[in-house]
């Protein structure tokens, strides 16, 4: 009796240690308070996502620095600033690159709002932002919107970039009616 508690025990342990536990976080809803972070941002200098209280975050996640796609969608945010400025709403990106690829994403495509280093995608992956794309970890194409008091107001999942800070800057006017 004792030998089967034994490999009933070993086969249990087997198979807890086989079972994925929440390999990818699931993305905040709605309502919800949006998960705090402290990264390091292209200027070198710690952001925290408390350092915005009162104003309204937009909170983008995208795969790479220097890429068509992410290059695309960080100018047209680059283009709408003043508008997010005016909204009371400031622009965060985040992306599993380092704080000195930021800071030459940024030089050279003319970015004049913060961009965040997640290089172990741990806050991608609390905001259920993350993807493996050959191998590697990646900060999957998804936009947040974080009212003025820190709660997730608008989620934007699988992100199209062409006309995606239009629909963004459409959101906030709507959220900031209500």
């Amino acid at each position: 009796m004792h030998k089967y508690a034994f490999v009933l025990a070993f086969v249990v342990a087997a198979l807890l240690a086989c079972s994925p536990v929440n390999a990818i976080s699931e993305i905040p809803a709605v309502g919800a308070p949006a998960p705090t972070f402290k990264l390091v941002n292209n200027e070198g200098k710690e952001v925290s996502l408390n350092d915005f209280k009162g104003k309204w975050v937009v909170l983008y996640f995208y795969p790479k620095d220097f890429t068509s796609g992410c290059t695309l969608e960080a100018r047209n945010f680059q283009r709408d600033l003043a508008k997010y400025d005016a909204a009371n709403a400031v622009i965060l990106g985040v992306s599993v690159d380092t704080a000195e690829s930021h800071k030459e994403f940024c030089a050279k495509e003319g970015l004049n709002f913060k961009l965040l280093s997640d290089p172990e995608a741990k806050v991608s992956t609390e905001y259920g932002s993350v993807m493996e794309y050959n191998g590697a970890k990646l900060s999957a194409r998804n936009t947040f919107i974080i009212d003025p008091q820190g709660k997730i107001a608008q989620v934007f999942e699988k992100v199209k970039v062409g006309g995606h800070s239009e629909e963004v800057l459409a959101a906030l006017a709507t959220l900031q009616k209500s």
